[in-house]
This record gives C-alpha cells, sequence and structure tokens, in this order.
C-alpha cells in the first residue's frame, strides 16, 4: 500500500472517529421529565420503555413527580426539568411568567374526559341553571375555560356564577358534603366521581373546547438537542398505540400509579383516546382563543402570544 492511501484511511478514521465522538457529546447524560400520576408520562414511566432506549444510548432518566401541570411547568421554567405534559391551561400561564417552553407535539383532542358535573339529585338540569351557583374548579385549568365557554354558550358570563377555587382532592370533598353546586373536572376525577357519588354531568367539553394534552419542553433542550426531544415524542406515539390497544392493561399500569381502582380507569380510559402529533396551525390557533379567553376575564394578567412557543423543528 503506497504511503498516500495510507496517509488518506488514517486520516479518514480520524475524521470518522471525530465525527462519532462529536455526535455522542451531542447526547446529554441526562433527560429530566416532570410527571403526574395520571397522565401519560406516568404510563411511559412505569412501563420502562424509553428507559431501555435512553440507557443504549448511555443517557439516563430522571422522573420527577408534580401535584400538577402549573408547578409542573414551574419545574421546567426554573430548569428543574426538561420534558413535561400538561392540558391546555398550564402553558399559556407559563407563557405568561415568560417561561422560555416549546410545544413538541399534543395528543388528539378529547373533549369527552372533562365535563360540568352536579349531585345526582340537583335541580340544576342545564348549565343555564348554574346562574348563582356555587361551581368548584381547579383554577386556571383545563377546565377553566370549559366553564368560561359552557357559561357563554347558554347566554350566561363568568359574572353569573360563584366560582370556588379547590384542587381536586378538596373539590371532591366539598361536593360530596354539598358546600357546593356543581363541579368542573377530568378525568380520572370525573369518572371516579361518576362512579362512586352518583355525580350525573351537566354538559362536557364536546362542541365546546377540543381538550388537549401538550408535550413540552425547555426551548434550551429542545434546540440543543432536538433529536432527543424528537425521540420522546416518537416514543410517546408508540406507547399511544399500545395503550388504546390494551386498555385493560394501562388502566392496571395507571391504577398501580393512582391508586384508583381498575374500573375507575377502564371507565376513564374508554373515553381518552391516547396519541402524539406533531404541532399544527389549527392547534396554536385554538390556543391561542384559550389564552386570549382567559386574558379577557382577567386571569391571565397579560396578552401572550402562543406561536412564540412555536419549536424551530416545526417553524
Amino acid at each position: 500500500m503506497n504511503k498516500a492511501l495510507l496517509s488518506g484511511l488514517i486520516s479518514g478514521l480520524v475524521i470518522a472517529t471525530t465525527v462519532s465522538a462529536n455526535a455522542a457529546e451531542k447526547l446529554p447524560e441526562t433527560v429530566n421529565i416532570g410527571y403526574q400520576k395520571a397522565n401519560i408520562f406516568a404510563l411511559l414511566k412505569y412501563r420502562g420503555t424509553l428507559d431501555e432506549q435512553f440507557k443504549k444510548q448511555g443517557i439516563a432518566v430522571k422522573w420527577v413527580e408534580f401535584p400538577a401541570g402549573p408547578q409542573m411547568l414551574e419545574g421546567l421554567n426554573v430548569g428543574s426539568i426538561d420534558l413535561a405534559a400538561t392540558g391546555d391551561a398550564p402553558p399559556t400561564f407559563a407563557q405568561a411568567a415568560k417561561a422560555d417552553l416549546v410545544y413538541l407535539g399534543h395528543s388528539p383532542a378529547n373533549p369527552k374526559t372533562e365535563a360540568i358535573v352536579v349531585p345526582e339529585n340537583s335541580p340544576v338540569k342545564s348549565v343555564a341553571d348554574l346562574k348563582g351557583k356555587r361551581v368548584a374548579l381547579n383554577k386556571g385549568s383545563d377546565v377553566n375555560y370549559l366553564l368560561v365557554r359552557a357559561l357563554e354558550d347558554a347566554g350566561l358570563s363568568y359574572k353569573d356564577i360563584t366560582p370556588v377555587y379547590l384542587p381536586p382532592a378538596d373539590a371532591r370533598a366539598a361536593f360530596q358534603r354539598g358546600a357546593v353546586d356543581a363541579w368542573v373536572i377530568w378525568d380520572p376525577f370525573l369518572s371516579e366521581v361518576e362512579t362512586n357519588a352518583k355525580a350525573r354531568l351537566v354538559r362536557n367539553a364536546e362542541g365546546l373546547v377540543p381538550h388537549y394534552t401538550f408535550y413540552l419542553a425547555s426551548r434550551k433542550f429542545a434546540d440543543t438537542w432536538p433529536q432527543t426531544a424528537k425521540q420522546v415524542v416518537d416514543e410517546l406515539g408508540a406507547l399511544s398505540q399500545w395503550a388504546n390497544g390494551h386498555p385493560q392493561e394501562a388502566a392496571k399500569i395507571l391504577s398501580t400509579s393512582t391508586g384508583l381502582p381498575e374500573p375507575i380507569w377502564q371507565r376513564a380510559l374508554a373515553r381518552m383516546p391516547y396519541g402524539a402529533e406533531r404541532m399544527a396551525p389549527q392547534v396554536f390557533a385554538e390556543q391561542q382563543a384559550l389564552a386570549d379567553k382567559f386574558t379577557q376575564i382577567g386571569l391571565l394578567p397579560v396578552k401572550v402570544d402562543v406561536s412564540s412557543a412555536t419549536w424551530s423543528l416545526d417553524k
């Protein structure tokens, strides 16, 4: 072999090794993922498929539990987690607080998974009957938007009811003892109160709001490791196909995670399609409508430009 050819081969090997090393350097050592006991990331955590995939690449996964979406997105904002999944409303509040987040994707619309319910024997038969009533809800949550839209659809305004802002556990107790007239809540809490308290549905989100789960990341993480972020979304898609086809197994996992009985979860999953879709202009427009409505009624202190959280790979 002549010296020129040998030199060329050695140079090529050095370049290939350097490229490989640089590629390896572009993978994060650890991915910190926020989750709630009842959301899709909990299902992903307990199945372990993402951990297995990342382990092969030398990436560790750290799962960080949060009680609700707003706290989770605060964790995203301060850098304690890299990825999160929440409903429609929390990202708009995070953006109002100047959190530098991006939308990686979303679930299919699932409007049947949130609803306004009343006690079985309540005289309230329609949303219009809520005028002057005490309505429990989690402030700034997805169901806050449902309530506003449902009232408007019935010819009422937010000022026509008395909102009682309570987290789900406290609202459930207030509903049980009759301290509130209605409760606006989401699954699996919705399935639980329908099953155990015979709560009667007054109106769900069908025809009012789409209700998505959004997959979010800090902009720093998504822009630094875009392929890793995309891999998480792809894994959520694969998990969704499995969960939609194996609802009993999914219910068992989520029962373990939350402590709620499997039949409760089976009821919830029957109306909760999982999926992972990339963001589209229509979804951003729907999210902007939510943000504008919250600004209009004073829940958001400033106007939010939802599209400013577009991921660079979607541009």
